[in-house]
């Protein structure tokens, strides 16, 4: 029997110093993991380790440290990442309270390196910034503004400042001269919160455009705190960018690239980076907008706004000494992109000159990683939907999704039970005492390697083919809410604006978070930011 390799705080805290290559992962649930963790790690949850690690941890021989707050989950983490093929993979030993102990801070919260940066950045820069009272008497007196959301469009549908229209970070630069014909226009960013709001303005600002430019502090949140309307629903979209504006933006998104050392790699530097893949990790990125990543992209590339992948660089990259390839069709938003994570502390981060130019692309979404987990029990029969339907008006059947717990709040099959995967094991006794149990979830590889566990367990299993989005797809209603839950779910961390009481607390306090972040970044020797301006 192999031998877990243990890796201790001292040894781990020396390999960071040092720059030597090593992906952290902490494999609790996100909600328990933003409690208290390090700063350069990403979270891998235990019940979606086999579908997020393949793209997360893309080399197979990547150095990887497995952490978790002590209960086993560690060694269950690592004994999958060995399954899965990973050859160099340890436990650090002790976990999160070995490293507090050993003198090393700990963080609370969620992408504490991207937003950490927002405020040392917004510090150091001196972003300016409006209040939400400064902003609505703006918008009561039709002062000449322009609010631009710079969070994603669901986020920005969902909920939004009046007379907003919805920009993402990576689109500001871009789109600015069809959205701001006119230099007097005062034009204001705003986001849920601070990062976003932060990191958009800023980019104009370092762009040069002509215009003032403020954040609005504490956006969203502080709207509503502030007693203000937001508004449901709003659909303003962005116009199309012209030649004179692709121009500008080209222009000035190129000062920005130069003015922070990013570098520019042909196809055949890619190439090569392919070829070397297996000894220097490598990520390829589409930073444009979904809709344009889904109609047309480079094979092997993964799509993610490059607004969102600064507001959250830890769930796309785990490797801080990893090489980072940037992709869109012109240049801007990835220029931009990269302009950030080059301050943020990523050494090695690229652009691909003429990216699309004479290129054969690929539709839809992003390729399923080559890395495949063996199941961990005998593989499931499948169901369709059909069948399933069937079973359950008959009542042989019990269905168990093992999706993330906010998605199936919005809707899942009726009746169906709601368990987080990495606790099946512990809560068998609490599922339902059906004949065959029928896992699934919005990603059909998550039912099909809970069923194979519960299998192991000695209970008759099935996984429904093509997941929840199967069901709908067959004219099948779903059903919303929590009400069947087969324990309290830890799996996602939710944003203040979800939770379900003292919104305004949770506001509060997430708020100040924030921004007492920039005090323990700028103390912290972890931290790779680099000089900002």
């Amino acid at each position: 029997m192999e031998t877990v390799k243990k890796i201790t705080a001292k040894e781990l805290k020396s390999r960071l110093q040092n720059r030597q290559e090593v992906a952290i992962v902490d494999v609790r649930e996100e909600d328990t993991f933003s409690a208290r963790h390090l700063l350069m790690v990403t979270c891998l949850p235990l019940s979606r380790l086999e579908t997020m690690a393949p793209r997360l941890l893309p080399r197979l021989s990547l150095p990887i440290v497995v952490c978790d707050d002590g209960g086993g989950l560690a060694e269950r983490g690592y004994a999958r990442l060995k399954a899965g093929g990973y050859t160099d993979v340890a436990i650090l030993e002790g976990g999160v309270e070995a490293w507090a102990l050993a003198g090393y801070r700990l963080y609370s919260g969620v992408h504490v390196p991207s937003k950490g940066f927002a405020e040392v950045v917004e510090h150091e820069c001196h972003t300016p910034y409006l209040s939400a009272e400064e902003v609505d008497a703006l918008i009561q007196k039709k002062a000449d503004i322009a609010v631009f959301d710079s969070r994603s469009y669901e986020e920005y549908n969902n909920n939004s400042l009046p007379t907003a229209r919805s920009v993402p970070g990576a689109e500001l630069v871009y789109r600015f001269h069809e959205l701001v014909p006119s230099k007097d226009t005062l034009v204001i960013v705003n986001c849920g919160g601070r990062t976003r709001s932060i990191i958009g303005a800023q980019s104009l600002i370092n762009a040069g455009v002509p215009n003032k430019v403020c954040s609005m502090k504490d956006g969203t949140m502080a709207w509503h705190l502030g007693g203000y309307e937001l508004i449901q629903g709003a659909t303003h979209y962005v116009p199309p960018v012209s030649p004179a504006g692709l121009a500008e933006a080209q222009e000035r998104a190129g000062q920005v690239a130069r003015k922070f050392g990013v570098k520019e790699i042909d196809h055949a530097t890619l190439a090569r980076f392919r070829a070397e893949a297996a000894n220097t990790t490598l990520y390829v990125l589409d930073v444009r907008t979904p809709e344009e990543y889904a109609a047309g992209h480079l094979p092997d590339t993964v799509g993610v706004a490059g607004g969102q992948l600064v507001q959250e660089t830890d769930n796309w990259v785990a490797s801080w000494e990893a090489r980072i390839v940037l992709v869109d069709d012109n240049g801007v938003r990835a220029r931009m992109t990269a302009s950030w994570l080059r301050q943020m502390g990523y050494a090695q981060v690229f652009i691909l000159k003429d990216a699309m130019a004479g290129q054969s692309l690929e539709k839809g979404d992003s390729p399923l990683p080559s890395i495949k987990f063996p199941l961990s029990g005998p593989a499931p029969q499948t169901l369709d939907a059909q069948q399933l339907e069937r079973a359950l008006k008959a009542g042989k059947v019990a269905v168990v999704d093992v999706g993330i717990s906010k998605t199936y709040g919005k809707g899942h099959i009726p009746g169906a039970w709601h368990a987080v995967r990495s606790r099946l094991k512990e809560n068998l006794g609490k599922l339902p005492k059906a004949e065959l149990l029928v896992f699934t979830a919005a990603d059909v590889a998550l039912a099909q390697h809970a069923a194979a566990e519960v299998a192991a367990l000695g209970r008759q299993t099935a996984a429904l083919g093509g997941g929840n989005a199967a069901w709908k797809a067959a004219g099948f209603a779903l059903e919303t809410g929590q009400q069947h839950m087969i324990d309290e779910p830890d799996d996602i961390w939710l944003p203040p604006r979800e939770r379900k009481a003292d919104r305004e607390r949770h506001m509060r306090e997430y708020l100040s978070w924030e921004i007492d972040l920039v005090n323990q970044m700028q103390t912290d020797d972890d931290s790779r930011i680099g000089a900002v301006k």
